[in-house]
């Protein structure tokens, strides 16, 4: 069993890991990381671009020599999802039919960005869209790598406030409607396992500690 000053030892240790990772927010590319010794592109779509990464035999930090390596990379534009409450509490979400996985999904509202595009300006046009409401106020909550394991993806989340019916525009090919939930009832439907959208776990778990700090409704 760890004692106690082992366990602050590691604590510490994973602290300034971490701070280390923050400050050194760059690219591999541009930091002293193993590059790939070849890029091919094995899928080009109208959303997404999968590279095959191919690296060279190389020596780990433990002095290790490991094998060579081959990855596949979803390059992906990035999202924005919306954390919408009107103003007496109720979270303004959407159940969509997501073919990939074959289920209908309550969700946040969300889309992609368009090359170029400011995620605030995005979030309150997918907001408009998808919910029929119009946000008064965009506040962002954060962000965070969806998938960062095959793919490049971040979600940029937000706060809508101040809500205002508008008319809906879904896109061709989409099948969503709307569902208004109050936060208790979302939370309960979290724990049971029934809201298993990636996305919306990570938006309400950052608005849950926005609103435990008193800036959220």
């Amino acid at each position: 069993m760890a004692s106690e000053r082992d366990t602050a030892r590691l604590e510490t240790r994973n602290a300034d890991a971490i701070a280390t990772d923050l400050l050194s927010d760059l690219p591999f590319s541009e930091r002293p990381e193993a590059r790939p010794s070849k890029i091919s592109v094995t899928h080009e779509g109208p959303i997404i671009r999968v590279e095959r990464l191919e690296y060279a035999p190389k020596q780990a930090f433990d002095g290790r020599a490991t094998p060579a390596a081959v990855r596949d990379v979803v390059r992906h534009p990035g999202a924005v999802t919306v954390v919408a409450v009107k103003d007496d509490g109720t979270m303004v979400l959407v159940r969509n039919r997501r073919v990939a996985v074959e289920r209908w999904l309550v969700e946040f509202c969300a889309g992609k960005l368009e090359r170029g595009e400011d995620p605030q300006f995005a979030a309150g046009r997918e907001l408009e869209e998808e919910t029929g409401y119009t946000a008064g106020s965009l506040v962002k909550l954060g962000a965070f790598f969806t998938s960062p394991g095959f793919a490049d993806e971040i979600m940029h989340v937000f706060l809508a406030t101040g809500l205002h019916p508008v008319a809906q525009r879904l896109e061709p090919g989409e099948e969503l409607e709307v569902v208004e939930l109050r936060p208790e009832v979302l939370a309960s439907q979290i724990a049971a396992g029934r809201v298993t959208d990636g996305k919306t776990l990570g938006a309400y778990l950052l608005w849950s500690l926005r609103s435990r700090e008193g800036g959220a409704q």
